[in-house]
């Protein structure tokens, strides 16, 4: 049994050594298995995701990332290597989390969303279905992100 990457891009690629690395670290991660989109574009991972629903999918952890024990994470998610979920978060399926990206306390991630790498988002906020927060983006607390909307990298939403 393995881990069936569905991809071949370069979000593929850091996948494929997110799961060396956990291999690495623990042996018997080898034995885990099922599926993860490994696809980049929000709107094209959530037409392989229909595709595929009848398949069996897994969530990663990169083990330099820092997950509270009370988040909650979906199936087919991400999570980068550096990047920080804190206490009572909620993260959908098929969501990434990118590099040294930070979820803080009681946001909700939606299904499909990307967090890029640097971005901070702050406690209570909502990021919608299919959003993008891009890289070194803020986003202050108690705000809300609209579905399938974009936010520029570097960005302030407040």
């Amino acid at each position: 049994m393995s881990i069936t990457i569905q991809g071949d891009g370069g979000h593929a690629r850091v996948v494929r050594d997110l799961i060396n690395a956990r291999k690495r670290l623990d042996k018997t991660f080898a034995e885990a298995e099922g599926w993860i989109i490994a696809v980049g574009d929000n709107r094209a991972r959530k037409r392989e995701a229909e595709r595929l629903r009848d398949q069996h999918f897994t969530y990663l952890i990169h083990p330099s990332a820092t997950v509270a024990s009370s988040a909650l994470i979906g199936m087919g998610t991400v999570i980068m290597a550096g990047a920080v979920v804190q206490a009572n978060v909620q993260i959908g399926d098929h969501v990434i989390v990118n590099t040294n990206a930070t979820v803080d306390h009681d946001s909700i991630i939606r299904d499909f969303a990307h967090i890029s790498p640097g971005a901070n988002i702050c406690g209570g906020v909502e990021v919608g279905e299919g959003a993008w927060v891009g890289a070194n983006a803020t986003v202050i607390q108690g705000m809300k992100i609209a579905p399938w909307s974009v936010v520029p990298a570097g960005a302030t939403v407040r």
